[in-house]
């Protein structure tokens, strides 16, 4: 190893799934066509007519099956996306409206969609601690929120970094053995400041005798700075679930998620979190309310240093109107879109890859970047692990020329992840969501030119998650929406389609 590689080690291996199946056709169109051949070959036995009769259906139904997206969707999941859309939009689902004007009962302002069945309690964690819990109750599921306050990468050694990077990736190894874990989501939320943080701060410090110049200084600092800066929040959501025979009463996941918070939080703060700590049911309400109300930051942020909380309740989190197109998300003060990973970067990289694109944008109220992880069970990691391992092996020696060159470099990340898999590592699913909240759609476009040069600059590829704009959206707020958790086809099926 060179001297330059052991002072800015870089990092990688990760891979897409390999969808079981010939080709493009996935598992389910495996089955179509060997089950298409053997009844046309059945059918040839009665006349040629009716041998034709059955093959060409199989074909016509094969061949949106072979047509992939850049994103790996087919012809199939296209339609079915565009006919849930159309449903909707004739339904008026794509409109919200809430508040003691609308006609929805209660008269409160809760958050709508994937949120709207969502309730609030609170806990003690064993430091006594008030930490939020949000039940889903579709799915009977409950999560937390944790904060933190990361050390920046400045002025810091790589061997510091390296160190960092081992340590979170051990605290994702250990979400596979959480009993009930669900998902976890890493979400940084940046902003431009709102003027009146850096003042609460300073101004009630100023001694009252203090000398004229000095106090100068400092009100000239305070009026000025807030102008060139920002604010960043960073915050892990984990999301739990019972067993499908077992239900357990609220106050018994409670207690049970009370113990496990002051690991939870020993195990950011090791991997370079900061300062750490969970997050209240009235600050979880906070921060959704500002995600859909963006004028209101400076408000949250002044009743909260002056009265020390706003009484903020989940009910009334929600924004009074919103509006879902094809394209974008309107809500209260601001305009949202969100974009999905479709391919994380190839090859190896270093740990400033995503930098540019959790810091501040210009020209934008908010942005959240969202980190989603799925943990995989170490019975079902080492299958997995296995079977990429001896698919490769077949790929690597049946290509030829420039294929059988990148079946080979498969190869042996493959084995590399099945050693580091059987010497105790984790294996977890992962993806990225990233959502800009701009004042109103002509400062829309804009964001997106912004969005594309910093998904380029960070070796991503996103597309907008166009048609699901408001499903998106809630998957970036720290409120526990995993993807995966939220579709009517199980997860294993959309695999294997």
């Amino acid at each position: 190893m060179s001297t330059e590689a052991a002072s800015s080690p870089t990092y990688g291996n990760w891979r897409r799934p390999r969808r079981a199946g010939l080709g493009p056709l996935g598992l389910v169109g495996t089955f179509v066509i060997f089950g298409g051949l053997v009844a046309t070959l059945l059918a040839s036995l009665i006349s040629l007519y009716a041998a034709v009769i059955v093959f060409v259906p199989v074909v016509l139904f094969l061949i949106p099956l072979t047509i992939r997206t850049q994103d790996g969707r087919n012809v199939y999941q296209l339609f079915a996306l565009r006919v849930g859309w159309w449903r909707r939009k004739a339904a008026g689902a794509h409109l919200y409206v809430s508040g003691p004007l609308s006609a929805r009962p209660g008269g409160r302002f809760r958050p709508p969609g994937l949120l709207n069945k969502v309730s609030a309690s609170e806990g003690r964690d064993a430091y006594d601690r008030p930490f939020g819990i949000l039940h889903h109750p579709q799915r009977d599921l409950y999560t937390i929120v944790l904060g933190c306050d990361p050390d920046g990468g400045s002025l810091i050694d790589p061997d510091q970094v390296d160190v960092w990077v081992a340590l979170w990736g051990e605290w994702l190894a250990r979400l596979s053995h959480e009993p009930g874990l669900k998902g976890a989501t890493v979400i940084v939320e940046t902003a431009p400041d709102p003027g009146t943080r850096l003042a609460h701060e300073v101004l009630p410090r100023i001694h009252p005798d203090a000398p004229a110049a000095a106090r100068a200084v400092m009100e000239e600092v305070v009026d000025r700075y807030p102008s060139a800066s920002s604010e960043m929040h960073t915050y892990v959501t984990l999301t739990y679930g019972n067993p499908a025979s077992q239900k357990r009463k609220k106050e018994d996941v409670i207690t049970e998620l009370s113990i496990r918070i002051p690991g939870l939080l020993s195990g950011l703060v090791a991997a370079g979190g900061g300062a750490a700590y969970p997050l209240s049911a009235e600050r979880i309400a906070e921060v959704v309310r500002v995600a859909y109300d963006p004028a209101v930051a400076a408000d949250v942020l002044n009743a909260r240093a002056q009265d020390g909380g706003t009484g903020l309740e989940w009910d009334d989190a929600g924004p009074a109107a919103a509006v879902e197109t094809v394209s974008s998300y309107q809500h209260d003060s601001g305009v949202s879109r969100t974009w999905m990973l479709t391919l994380a970067p190839r090859g190896t990289i270093r740990s400033s890859v995503l930098r540019g694109m959790l810091e501040a944008a210009p020209g934008t109220r908010r942005k959240r970047v969202a980190l989603v992880y799925r943990a995989i069970d170490p019975a079902t990691s080492a299958r997995i692990v296995e079977a990429d391992r001896r698919s490769a092996q077949f790929m690597a020696t049946s290509g030829k020329g420039m294929v059988q060159a990148r079946a080979a470099s498969e190869m042996r990340a493959a084995e590399q992840t099945a050693a580091e898999e059987a010497s105790g590592a984790g294996l977890v699913e992962f993806s990225l969501m990233l959502t800009v909240t701009v004042d109103n759609m002509e400062e829309l476009a804009d964001a997106s030119v912004t969005v594309r040069n910093l998904t380029a600059a960070s070796r991503v590829l996103m597309r907008p998650a166009d048609r699901m704009q408001a499903a998106a959206f809630s998957c970036t707020l720290p409120a526990g929406i995993l993807p995966w958790e939220q579709t009517l086809i199980p997860h294993e099926l959309q695999e294997a389609l």
